[in-house]
């Protein structure tokens, strides 16, 4: 995900002023190699043209990247030292703002630069300014990787920031473990939940004409290879998908949540496959009004390198550190393996939408991947991950006949060895695991949550 900083560089002794030894107090070799570190990790940086050294410049810097609404985060660079009195009274007014702050000073003994920047980081703590504190070379990555991180859940949060999900029916299957308070939502994210019942989506269904379920198939030949057999029960599948893509643009919704049965399930037809086809357009969904599960799966889906599944987390092994996740049929097509590849089954459960309805048969694609959870305990928002690698068992059918279920779509995920188990066990708050793909994942997770004041637990 792209990202545009504000990049302001301070120091007292600017402008070509240089040390007892003739070297400029400020070196411009390293201010380069640190733009350019930053643009490496896709940070568009919106520069200010001079160095701040007084109260005047630091508040007009300040307030402009402020009302820059295009600035996801503000990178402050220790150029030389300081004095924090002049600068602090303009990085509190900027905080105000929400955007996240981060203080880089990069290591070296020349130009003094840990001297600004120490006095800065202790200023804004001694204030009370929430920040992320960098001390690193610009050829240090792992640190450089947090700067991105930082500026990446900055703009995770201007996007959540005056967004809507909609919520399509009430709590589907009696779930108590991912309901919402609206004004939490508001308060926490700045998020709107916009909840109606399934009647204008059912309705929408029913009106889809052969000509709408005619434009849409060869998006779904292109994914599975091949057309569903078009009974009565295919037609509704995907004339809920066709609807579901009307409704949510029609309202304005970011994304959103349904109850999928009972209800709309049994009346009408299952949600699987239109779910499936959803999250594989990069809209961000759950089912069974499962609002955590809705804001896991928008976060991934911004950061993931490729689209998000969550399913039912079916099975931890200890012995062999695998999990798996088993969802009723609902995952982005684009995500299957060559070896078992997608395509169309039923959705399988009488008690669990008797309307029927096609859903996705796969296998997911191997690749570095981290398995979150946002969830609450006693009302308080908690971040639970864990870190892994999706793998294709080389047994594959009998590993899927395992669950009782094998035509619903298997992630199996081996946990990466320093991966508590019994930690993400005991802070996993919910049936649903949601698997993203990427191994900047983590990182990124972990400063939305440092952003938001949410508690994260790295199992």
């Amino acid at each position: 995900m792209k990202t545009r900083a504000g990049f302001v560089v301070f120091g007292t002794h600017k402008d070509g002023l240089l040390d007892p030894m003739g070297t400029p107090f400020i070196d411009e070799a390293i201010i380069q190699a640190s733009r350019e570190a930053l643009a490496a990790r896709d940070i568009e940086l919106v520069e200010w043209p001079i160095v701040l050294a007084n109260k005047a410049e630091a508040k007009e810097a300040l307030t402009a990247m402020k009302k820059d609404d295009s600035i996801d985060a503000l990178i402050l660079f220790a150029g030389t030292w300081i004095w924090s009195g002049l600068m602090i009274a303009a990085v509190r007014d900027f905080a105000t703002s929400g955007k996240p702050i981060i203080l880089w000073t990069h290591s070296g003994s020349q130009g003094w630069r840990p001297v600004g920047g120490f006095v800065m980081h202790g200023t804004m703590l001694e204030v009370g300014i929430p920040h992320k504190f960098i001390y690193a070379a610009a050829d240090e990555a792992e640190y450089v990787d947090q700067i991105a991180f930082y500026c990446r859940a900055g703009k995770l949060r201007r996007q959540l920031n005056m967004s809507t999900i909609g919520v399509f029916g009430g709590r589907g299957m009696g779930q108590a473990c991912g309901v919402a308070d609206p004004s939490q939502w508001m308060r926490v994210f700045g998020v709107d939940i916009d909840s109606r019942d399934t009647t204008e989506l059912l309705e929408a269904a029913r009106a889809v004409t052969d000509e709408e379920i005619d434009a849409v198939m060869p998006k779904i030949v292109k994914l599975f290879g091949k057309a569903p057999e078009m009974d009565d029960t295919a037609r509704r599948s995907i004339a809920l998908y066709v609807a579901l893509k009307k409704v949510v643009a029609k309202n304005g919704f970011d994304f959103y949540t349904i109850q999928s049965f009972p209800g709309l399930g049994d009346d009408y037809g299952a949600t699987c496959f239109a779910q499936s086809m959803m999250l594989d357009d990069g809209v961000p969904t759950s089912t069974l009004s499962d609002f955590n599960t809705a804001m896991t799966v928008y976060l991934l889906t911004n950061l993931s390198e490729r689209r998000v599944y969550y399913g039912d987390l079916q099975h931890f092994d200890r012995k062999t550190r695998e999990a798996k996740i088993i969802g009723d049929g609902a995952v982005p097509p684009s995500l299957a393996d060559p070896r078992d590849p997608a395509d169309f089954a039923g959705h399988g459960i009488p008690t669990e939408g008797a309307a029927g309805g096609l859903s996705v048969k796969l296998t997911c694609v191997p690749g570095k991947c981290v398995l979150a959870r946002l969830g609450r305990v006693e009302g308080q928002f908690v971040m639970t991950i864990a870190e892994g690698e999706v793998y294709v068992p080389d047994n594959l059918a009998e590993r899927k006949l395992e669950c009782g279920i094998p035509f619903w779509p298997h992630a199996f995920i081996r946990l990466n060895d320093d991966v508590d188990v019994d930690t993400l066990i005991e802070g996993y708050m919910n049936e649903y695991g949601v698997l993203g793909y990427g191994e900047h994942l983590a990182g990124e997770l972990e400063a939305f949550c440092d952003i938001m004041g949410i508690e994260f637990i790295k199992a």
